[in-house]
């Protein structure tokens, strides 16, 4: 099956213009599916599906909609090798890594199925006698997801789970460079018994469908995961209408490595870190910053290592390090490394489009290794969102913390070190949402929270954790007073007692 369909009010459905586009493989350029060409009034009819689905969802109890959740737990479990190959071919990632971003919404449903019996309120006791204080979430209503293409199957689960679980419906926009993965997870909600309206999907282009989504007034809050350039244009957007908006964007993350350090486990972490998904990542490792003692040794075991990682198809055992996305993307990683040039910082490995051979028919840039890199340079502060790193030199670890946090983003810090001393004044002094000690930048789990600081997102956060709850719920305060008499609140009760 290559023609797929808008799924809106429980069932598939064309575009209304009629008008389609198509996702290809980004490792050779084969067809992998046919899509809606959606506009606004394909995004406007969804979330009225959504709305109308609302009231009854919100009433379906809690521990009823981790049920479902779980069923789409199962499923993806049993395909969970299917899904896998099917992200390789259409997003590209190696096998082993698109079988662990299955692996991730799995995780989550789980978790998210587990909050369905608990989904915790507060209750405290009231200053007055027999009164009843306490605190539960309402859910908001139609939430807007709109999904990015590096993770197309675990951060759609990062939103959805959590929203549906607490009583939202939803209207999802995934990246049109991965929508027949985003087909593929509706067949599984759908299979799973998800009643009609309460998932819903529409393909195309974010000018239009998301646009629409974020305008709609029905739609209550908007979950965007991108770069920072379009998740300011959304926030803006939405302020207009005084909605609600979590967003989780950029980063500039770094790996320090300090002189006391693993040099060999260092290494390990930062070829995973930069190279793994072709640093397509926002938790990518794009900056080393080497203490001045170890920096050598590092520099040049590192760009040996990557020197020998090998491109090609991600469904190849032989293959270390998948294509990018698209050809526009290899354009753009190569005017990072010729900006790189002019900005006097050296090339050690890499530094262009790799195009021998099969590789000619996707898009693929060699690992990329600068050198020479001062912390002010444009690599060392602008995310290039590919295989490239940039290394900086330190004196100490006050000094590398200081280049660490000086960028515009805050997502994802790693520190490298066998003095545990200084290993807690990294986690005293690292301003970024995520901190690894003797670990890369990657590898965030479902039961903590995921976000950073700084231009990264606007201080919610995502991928787990109870705290996630709270990006889809709404606080109501409840007063139960079984006193059979007026109870004043918050009066001074003596001085209404002498004024009687």
């Amino acid at each position: 099956m290559t023609e797929f369909k808008n799924f809106i009010g429980g069932k598939w459905v064309a575009a209304q213009s009629g008008k389609t586009f198509e996702s290809h493989n980004p490792a050779n350029g084969e067809l992998v599916g046919i899509l809606p060409l959606s506009d606004a009034s394909d995004a406007a009819d969804a979330v009225e599906q959504a709305a109308t689905a609302y009231d009854k969802w919100r009433k379906y109890p809690a521990p009823k909609r981790a049920e479902l959740i779980y069923r789409v737990s199962e499923i993806l479990r049993a395909r969970k090798q299917e899904m896998g190959e099917l992200l390789t071919r259409e997003m590209g990632k190696v096998l082993p890594e698109a079988l662990g971003d299955v692996q991730e919404a799995i995780d989550m449903a789980m978790y998210m199925a587990g909050e369905g019996r608990r989904l915790n309120g507060l209750l405290v006791p009231s200053e007055l006698p027999s009164k009843w204080a306490m605190a539960v979430r309402d859910p908001l209503g139609v939430v807007a997801a709109i999904t990015p293409w590096n993770f197309p199957i675990a951060i759609p689960a990062w939103k959805m789970f959590p929203a549906l679980v607490c009583g939202n419906t939803v209207v999802w926009k995934p990246a049109s460079d991965t929508p027949v993965l985003a087909e593929r997870m509706i067949q599984i909600y759908e299979e799973a018994g998800f009643p009609p309206g309460v998932v819903n999907l529409v393909t195309g282009p974010g000018g239009a469908v998301g646009d629409a989504f974020i305008a709609h007034p029905k739609v209550r809050l908007v979950t965007f995961t991108g770069s920072t350039d379009v998740g300011r244009d959304v926030s803006m957007q939405a302020a207009k209408y005084l909605k609600r908006v979590s967003l989780e964007m950029g980063g500039k993350n770094a790996i320090i490595v300090l002189d006391d350090a693993d040099i060999d486990l260092a290494i390990e972490g930062i070829l995973w870190s930069a190279f793994g998904t072709t640093g397509q990542r926002c938790t990518a490792c794009s900056r080393v910053i080497a203490q001045q003692g170890i920096k050598s040794e590092l520099l040049d075991k590192l760009a040996a290592r990557a020197a020998k990682l090998r491109l090609g198809d991600g469904l190849l055992a032989t293959t270390d390090v998948g294509p990018v996305i698209n050809k526009k993307a290899v354009e753009k990683i190569h005017e990072y490394t010729e900006i790189a040039k002019r900005e006097g910082a050296i090339v050690l490995v890499g530094g262009e489009p790799a195009t021998d051979g099969d590789l000619a028919k996707g898009s693929f840039y060699k690992p990329t290794i600068f050198d020479n890199v001062l912390p002010n340079m444009r690599v060392a502060q602008e995310e290039i969102f590919g295989p490239a790193l940039s290394v900086i030199k330190a004196g100490s670890i006050e000094d590398a913390i200081q280049i660490n946090n000086s960028t515009n983003f805050g997502l994802s810090t790693s520190v490298y070190t066998s003095n545990v001393n200084k290993a807690f004044e990294a986690m005293r002094d690292v301003t970024t949402g995520l901190l690894y000690i003797n670990a890369g930048t990657i590898g965030s789990e479902v039961q903590l929270p995921f976000g950073g600081t700084r231009g990264t997102g606007n201080g919610h956060r995502e991928g787990g954790g109870p705290v996630v709850l709270d990006t889809f719920t709404e606080w109501k305060t409840i007063y139960v007073d079984y006193s059979g008499r007026l109870q004043r609140a918050q009066i001074d009760t003596d001085a209404l007692a002498q004024k009687l």
